[in-house]
């Protein structure tokens, strides 16, 4: 793996829009207080995203993979890394390409450890850490991460808002919540009993080949 050079990133807030300010060592937002600050690259490439998974040490950044004809990554996040932020406590991931049935898809994948908001803030289900629903009657799907089959529950919308036409799916997976967010909704159809996701920090030279560019997803 090439060395990535990190731009320099802008801090946000991993559950809100806000930009956190610096507060001693630590980083505060007006909405959520104290918070470890999310970096999200202004534009999406090779090389950041390189650093990130550099930035991120033993925390999986998950892609679907293998990746279908066309489709790229459109969108990167982390939580913490590095070594002037602590711990990775959370990574994003967004792929978008074309379906035959729903025209543009996008897939989400989050991966982060519990009280982060991140996952919960891309559903657009507010801050609601995953409730009771999960483990309550047979998986919506699986996805296979390594050697584990990982179960996943559908997680209600129905309150959040008609405003994105979205499935959201999460499970637990190596002691994190692993979140899922596909769009439009009917995309859900596309998972595959076999689909795979797949931490790009293990695809090695496989990695210079995966395209990079176009939309960037609202979250």
């Amino acid at each position: 793996m090439t060395a990535g050079v990190d731009p320099v990133l802008p801090p946000g807030c991993p559950r809100c829009l806000s930009q956190p300010v610096p507060d001693g060592p630590a980083w505060r937002c007006d909405e959520h207080g104290r918070v470890t600050p999310l970096w999200r690259p202004v534009e999406v490439g090779y090389a950041g995203f390189v650093a990130q998974l550099q930035a991120t040490d033993e925390h999986p950044t998950l892609l679907p993979w293998p990746m279908g004809p066309a489709w790229t990554v459109t969108d990167h996040a982390r939580v913490g890394g590095g070594p002037q932020h602590g711990r990775t406590l959370a990574t994003l991931t967004c792929c978008s390409g074309p379906s035959a049935l729903d025209g543009p898809v996008d897939v989400l994948v989050v991966a982060e450890e519990a009280g982060v908001g991140l996952g919960a803030r891309c559903a657009g289900v507010g801050e609601h850490e995953p409730g009771p629903q999960l483990g309550e009657g047979p998986p919506a799907a699986r996805v296979r991460l390594g050697q584990q089959s990982v179960p996943l529950w559908s997680l209600s919308t129905s309150g959040a808002g008609p405003e994105l036409d979205r499935s959201v799916l999460v499970g637990e997976a190596l002691g994190r919540w692993l979140w899922l967010v596909l769009r439009p909704a009917s995309a859900i159809l596309l998972l595959r009993e076999d689909q795979v996701l797949r931490d790009a920090a293990e695809l090695g030279p496989v990695l210079v080949e995966v395209p990079f560019g176009g939309p960037r997803p609202p979250w």
